[in-house]
Order: structure tokens, then sequence, then C-alpha cells
């Protein structure tokens, strides 16, 4: 039994004198540095703000470009129009209508209600 206490001394006393030589030439370590998480709020606002909101485009430019587009939308449906109205007049009265008249018309009832959204603002 004297032995088995004599090995546990002496592994104690070589397990301190290791900690302590390898404590004296260490550096001391510095915590990790947190890495910011990308949907974290930008610290420069305060919080619960998020810093300005997008901007928005200026009103007169936006009505410009909806103008533009609403013209050319209107040239697009005038033109489909009398293509429509050409199909018709070559078509006989009394049969049905032929299946590129129908997608036609749709074409045309899609432009139409295009306009009239773009024309509403």
């Amino acid at each position: 039994m004297s032995c088995s206490h004599r090995s546990l001394a002496l592994a104690v006393v070589a397990g301190v004198v290791l900690l302590g030589a390898s404590g004296l030439h260490s550096r001391p370590q510095r915590a990790p540095q947190p890495i910011p998480s990308p949907n974290a709020p930008d610290p420069k606002f305060p919080q619960g703000m998020n810093g300005p909101g997008p901007k928005q485009p200026d009103k007169r430019t936006v009505d410009r470009q909806n103008q533009a587009e609403v013209k050319a939308d209107v040239e697009r449906l005038y033109q489909l129009i009398g293509e429509l109205r050409e199909q018709v007049q070559k078509s006989d009265v009394t049969s049905t209508l032929s299946i590129s008249v129908v997608k036609k018309a749709k074409e045309i009832e899609k432009l139409a209600k295009q306009v009239k959204d773009r024309a509403r603002g």
C-alpha cells in the first residue's frame, strides 16, 4: 500500500511540476472574439431602428415612365385590334371563330386591363 501511495504522490508532484513549467513559458490566451451576425442591426443607429428606409423614387420620374409605358401599350393595343379586325373580316360570319381570333381577343383584353391599371396609377 505504501508503494501505491508513493506512486500517487509522485504522479501528483510530476503533474504540478509539468503544469507549473508550461504555465511559466506560455502566453496568456485571449478570449475568442465573437463573429458578428449578418442579421444584426447596424450599431450606428438606435436600438429598434435599422437606419433610414429605402428611398422612394421621384414621383415625376415614375409618372413619366408610367406615361411612356401607357403610350407604348396603347400603340400595341391599336395594332392588335387592327389584326383582329382583319382576321374577323376574312372569316366566315356563319361559322365559329377560329382559335387564333379567340387568342388575339384574349391578348387584347389582357393588354387593355394593363393599360387601365397603369392609367389609374
